[in-house]
């Protein structure tokens, strides 16, 4: 097998893992943004000059009377305290301010990459693709609070669900770049291994779905509705389900099918990764695949302990955070798993 060299150091994937943790990191402040209903305070957005957060009272109180103008204010804070609006502010503004911390730091080390020769093409391309990501990702930040700006103060499932979905994107991308420089594959997939990538890639995609659910199933508050488990308020389908018209709006529109449609989800999730986990172990694979087989066996497990915990405790802020940790994590176990499996 070709293994990275034991304690190689490569520069570039250094820097592109880096830039991963603090996706990872963003990602879960995302999270923890939505959970605390923070992310509808700052209802502007300026990309270059909207590093500093107000110092003065009267630009507090600046940014407070533009907040009391937004829908979120007039139905659901209505008599909110100047000191109350500063507490929500402050998480919507940390994730900003860190998205443009990740796009220098990016965008400082590629410069400096690109002037020293240290790309060569394929790695360069990927780069750009990256900056071009990142920077569509702050636009889709805008739109999707902008959502929950007009008239119900609740921004869309859908401009949601993409948000996060390119996140995750972005997050892969790099990863499976770095990946690429610290093991180069070779030009044939060895044969014990060859089943499995087909495999990996399907589990991959099929995680890539159940976190896009419930990336829906945050946007629609459906997290809130049926907090037992394994059975809905006693049923398997909840009466509630499937009652909107074309039927296919259920799913994306639906909270009781949503929320049902994201336990199928992982519960599907979780039998195949143990499958695939039992597979990889029974074969001949490489050593490096088992191991990675074997973490994400342990992820599953502990993201549909930590998906049900949630669930039945009404979702607190922890736990939802983690279990969107969670989910990073299981896609991080599938992606090196796929990457393994073909070297």
């Amino acid at each position: 097998m070709n293994q990275p060299r034991q304690g190689a150091f490569d520069p570039v994937a250094t820097w592109l893992l880096v830039i991963c943790a603090m996706v990872f990191a963003m990602v879960v402040l995302g999270g923890v943004t939505r959970l605390t209903q923070s992310g509808l305070s700052m209802v502007d957005w300026h990309p270059v000059t909207g590093w500093l957060p107000p110092l003065t009272e009267a630009a507090w109180q600046a940014a407070f009377d533009a907040y009391r103008q937004s829908p979120e204010y007039r139905h659901i804070n209505a008599g909110m305290s100047l000191s109350g609006f500063q507490e929500i502010f402050w998480l919507e503004y940390l994730h900003r301010l860190f998205g443009r911390v990740i796009g220098i730091a990016f965008f400082v080390p590629f410069a400096w990459f690109l002037a020293k020769g240290r790309l060569n093409g394929p790695v360069r391309t990927k780069c750009v693709i990256l900056f071009v990501l990142g920077g569509l990702q702050g636009v889709l930040g805008w739109y999707m609070v902008k959502s929950g700006l007009v008239d119900e103060p609740s921004v869309s499932q859908y401009r949601l669900a993409a948000h996060l979905s390119l996140a995750l994107v972005i997050y892969l991308f790099a990863l499976w770049t770095a990946l690429d420089i610290l093991q180069p594959r070779y030009a044939v997939v060895p044969r014990a291994q060859a089943r499995f990538v087909a495999w990996a890639t399907g589990l991959l995609g099929f995680i890539f779905l159940t976190v896009f659910s419930g990336a829906l199933v945050a946007g629609l508050d459906a997290g809130l509705l049926y907090n037992t488990f394994p059975l809905m308020d006693g049923r398997l389908l909840p009466a509630e389900a499937f009652q909107l018209r074309p039927v296919y709006l259920n799913f994306f529109e639906d909270r009781a099918t949503v929320q049902f449609d994201h336990r199928v989800l992982a519960m599907s999730t979780l039998c195949l990764v143990l499958a695939f986990w039992a597979a990889v172990r029974r074969s001949d694979a490489a050593p490096r695949l088992k191991q990675g087989a074997n973490f994400m066996a342990i992820a599953v497990l502990a993201q549909a302990g930590i998906g049900i915990a949630t669930l039945l405790m009404v979702v607190p802020v922890a736990l939802g955070a983690l279990h969107q940790a969670g989910a990073v994590v299981l896609l991080t176990s599938a992606l090196w798993c796929l990457h393994q499996a073909r070297r």
